[in-house]
């Protein structure tokens, strides 16, 4: 199949390019067959973050073959928090894995939404996993968007990438961040030393995580992030990078590994909130979205899951923070708004300002130069190199004159006295 690249792509990526004007097929795939070779552009093999230009002919030597379907739809309960022809909106619980893969073949969220829905679901990512956008990690529970269609998918895929499509998280951390609020800047790639974990890696994909913080403990602070790229566990990978692992999370030294950060008085809250805690605790509690159809932005909130509140609970009773705590009107505060100028009568008489002599005030000291502190230094030096010279002299004259010279006939070592020439002759 040939594609002529019109003006209005011309400077786009070739990937997104072929995903733009083929049909029924996702990005990933046309990923795969550029990696392959099978896409050509003058008749050369090209990479996929290849800009095409207006006019260019896109050779695609070999059409997407669709694996068949193994998926088996099963009676899945699922908590659907809306639902129209094209979007479904579902709050997925923990403990449930989105689509096969991993050695997962049963039990996913994927036959779930295939036993519900059954024809009615988007086919661009493949028959295993069925009007699927987007993932959300096994024991990460919340809010997730499914296609019902292709058009509506292909949709929600291009709001992911330009990113207006907002994921709101929770998620409670150990310790206190350095900055209240911030983005963490660090390239996510897969763990060199453990090929089932993720880490931030040189020449790893661009990963975005921005993070307020809510709520402070003695121990831990709870936080909301918002996601600008979507790596596998970046959240958990970039809470883990700056030192502050999602409390619960086996993965990334949440658990125990954890539990030498807690002072010694705190630990058995701390062992507690982990016997409550059945994994990390992070949850995608807030979307945000522009509807396929109707262009309409829409909002969608859950509440805490129950093991989350009652970690949070546990805390605000047995190590509340003297930090300061957010507000969603006044922001940080760390006192109340109506004391801050409470006025005392016990001090009225010191309204008026105290005068202050200049032979009263405190005399200003100046500080050296460098030059004057280097003189100083020097002279210093001087004079202890001349005291020890005196001591070594009076050391010598004693024992001259414990060897019997005389001490006029004393000659001070490394001094030559000067003699008359004549007497040379």
């Amino acid at each position: 199949m040939n594609y002529i690249v019109e003006e209005k792509h011309n400077g786009e990526r070739l990937d997104k390019f072929l995903a733009g004007v083929m049909e029924n097929v996702s990005r990933t795939d046309v990923q795969k067959l550029i990696d392959a070779g099978e896409v050509k552009v003058g008749g050369g093999k090209v990479s996929k973050n290849f800009r095409v230009e207006t006019g260019m002919t896109v050779v695609v030597e070999k059409m997407i073959e669709k694996e068949s379907s193994t998926l088996e739809p099963e009676d899945i309960p699922l908590n659907i928090v809306y639902e129209d022809d094209d979007i479904v909106v579902i709050n997925k619980p923990r403990n449930l894995v989105v689509h096969p893969g991993n050695g997962v073949s049963k039990g996913t969220l994927a036959a779930g939404l295939l036993h519900h829905f059954k024809e009615n679901l988007s086919t661009v990512n493949g028959p295993l996993r069925p009007g699927i956008v987007h993932r959300l990690d096994k024991d990460t529970p919340g809010l997730m968007v499914v296609a019902k269609n292709d058009a509506a998918h292909r949709h929600l895929a291009h709001q992911l990438e330009t990113r207006t499509l907002h994921r709101t998280y929770n998620a409670l951390v150990w310790g206190c961040p350095r900055d209240l609020e911030g983005t963490i800047d660090a390239p996510i790639g897969r763990n060199p030393k453990n090929r089932l974990k993720m880490a931030v890696v040189k020449g790893g994909k661009e990963s975005r995580t921005h993070y307020v913080a809510k709520q402070f403990f003695a121990i831990a602070t709870l936080l909301e992030l918002q996601l600008e790229s979507g790596r596998t566990h970046q959240i958990r990978v970039h809470t883990r990078y700056t030192g502050h692992p999602v409390v619960g999370d086996p993965l990334y030294d949440g658990r125990d590994e954890s539990l030498n950060r807690v002072p010694p008085l705190m630990k058995p809250v701390a062992e507690k909130v982990l016997e409550i805690a059945p994994a990390q605790l992070l949850q995608a509690v807030k979307i945000e979205l522009i509807h396929p159809r109707t262009n309409k932005k829409l909002t969608f909130k859950v509440p805490m899951e129950e093991p989350f509140a009652n970690v949070l609970k546990l805390l605000k009773k047995e190590c509340p923070a003297s930090a300061p705590v957010y507000d969603e009107d006044e922001g940080f505060r760390d006192f109340d708004a109506q004391i801050r100028f409470e006025e005392d009568e016990e001090y009225d008489e010191y309204d008026e300002p105290l005068a202050i002599t200049p032979e009263e005030a405190a005399p200003v000291k100046v500080r050296k130069t460098r030059a004057e502190r280097l003189a100083e230094k020097a002279q210093t030096a001087a004079k202890r190199r001349a005291v020890a010279a005196e001591r070594k002299l009076i050391k010598q004259m004693k024992a001259a004159r414990r060897k019997g010279i005389a001490p006029e006939d004393f000659v001070e070592p490394g001094y030559e006295p000067t003699i008359d020439p004549e007497l040379l002759e």
